[in-house]
Parts: structure tokens; C-alpha cells; sequence
């Protein structure tokens, strides 16, 4: 049985519950949130509920050999990025630097200053099945996947690390936690500045940090 864990219950964790458990499959979703009155509302979606804080949960339960099957991040914050901090004491945040803006289509800046990045200047169906050759709003050929492209940013003394969102269903992103592990891994590794991203094909989020030892 493949175990899911949402982390957040607004408006796109109980989409993304809701539309898992109506895929029929066997699944074991967990939806995680700490706002009591959010989680009532995914009552009768079948899934197990936790009342906790979604960043918290995913520091003390997510183990190397344990864990999901796939993490779904729908809190307002960059969640792999939280992650990291909790667990790599070497590193530290820092804003995103000024320019990079100039590289990324859509450029818009979130309140604890991560960037988000997106191929749409419109607001995406709920349903988009994310194909690859044309989008299905526009019906135009897709541009460079965005978790590509953040792959490849170039900037000052940089290093890029990006985590690939894959879809699990309609309007349903997520990775495995072997992303992150691999993520925390090469952290270690790296030296100075670094980019830190999440992406689909459409769209993402860019963290920044220093990595001291």
C-alpha cells in the first residue's frame, strides 16, 4: 500500500486529500496541520488526520529507513527548505540575492524571503494534468520545465540544489523522501552560497542560504 503524507490542510492539502483517496487506489494518506478547525474539514476523506505543526512533524518523523511513500508540501512556506534548516546545523538562511529575479519568468517574492518562480501569469485549473507538450490553458508548446531551469541558474558564487516535484494525480505535486535525504547530503557537501528550489514544470520556489562549517 503506498503511504502519502500531506503536510497542510488548506485550500490545496484538502484538494490534493480529497482528490487521492477519490482515485480509489490503495493509499495511506496522512494530513497533517495545525489548525484543528482545517483538519475538520477533510472529515470523510478517509485519511489520518495529526494535529501538529507540518514542518515539526516532517523533522521528527521523517527517518532515512521509515517514512511515506511521497510527501505532498501544501503549506505556505518552502517546505524542503524548513526541513533542511532543522536538520543541517550548518546551515543558515540568507535572502535571496538581488537580481536573480532576471533570470526567472514571473518573479515574486514570498514573506520569509523565498522567490517563487512560474512559466503561468494566470491562475492554473485545478484538474491540469500537467502534459508534456502544450499547456492546458494556452494550448501553446511548454517552455524549458522549471526544474530544469532552476537546475541551471548561474549566479555569482551560487551553488544550485533542486528537489523535482513529480505528479501524483490532478493538481497533486510531491517527492520522495529520498529527495531530501539527497538534498541534506549534498548540503554537506557544498561550500558557501547556495540555491535551494522545489519545482515542477510550471512553477517553484527558491530558498537561499550559507553553508558554514
Amino acid at each position: 500500500m503506498e503511504t502519502i503524507w500531506i503536510i497542510g490542510s488548506g485550500k490545496f492539502g484538502l484538494r490534493a486529500a480529497k482528490g487521492m483517496t477519490d482515485q480509489g487506489k490503495a493509499q495511506k494518506i496522512t494530513l497533517v496541520d495545525q489548525d484543528k478547525a482545517a483538519l475538520d474539514r477533510a472529515k470523510g476523506f478517509g485519511c489520518e488526520i495529526v494535529a501538529a505543526d507540518g514542518i515539526d512533524f516532517l523533522t521528527r518523523h521523517l527517518k532515512a529507513n521509515t517514512g511515506p511513500d511521497w510527501i505532498v508540501p501544501a503549506v505556505p512556506v518552502h517546505l524542503a527548505w524548513e526541513w533542511c534548516l532543522n536538520v543541517c546545523t550548518e546551515l543558515e538562511r540568507i535572502k535571496v540575492p538581488h537580481g536573480l529575479d532576471r533570470q526567472l519568468p514571473n518573479f515574486m517574492e514570498g514573506e520569509n524571503g523565498d522567490v517563487y518562480a512560474s512559466h503561468a501569469d494566470f491562475i492554473c485549473p485545478p484538474n491540469c494534468s500537467e502534459p508534456d507538450a502544450n499547456c492546458t490553458v494556452t494550448g501553446l508548446p511548454r517552455k524549458q520545465p522549471m526544474h530544469e531551469l532552476f537546475k541551471e541558474l548561474s549566479f555569482e558564487t551560487f551553488s544550485s540544489l533542486i528537489i523535482k516535484s513529480h505528479q501524483l494525480g490532478p493538481g497533486v505535486g510531491g517527492y520522495k523522501p529520498e529527495s531530501l535525504f539527497t538534498l541534506k547530503n549534498d548540503l554537506k557537501q557544498a561550500r558557501g552560497a547556495v540555491l535551494v528550489g522545489t519545482a515542477c514544470k510550471c512553477h517553484g520556489v527558491i530558498s537561499a542560504g550559507i553553508v558554514r562549517f
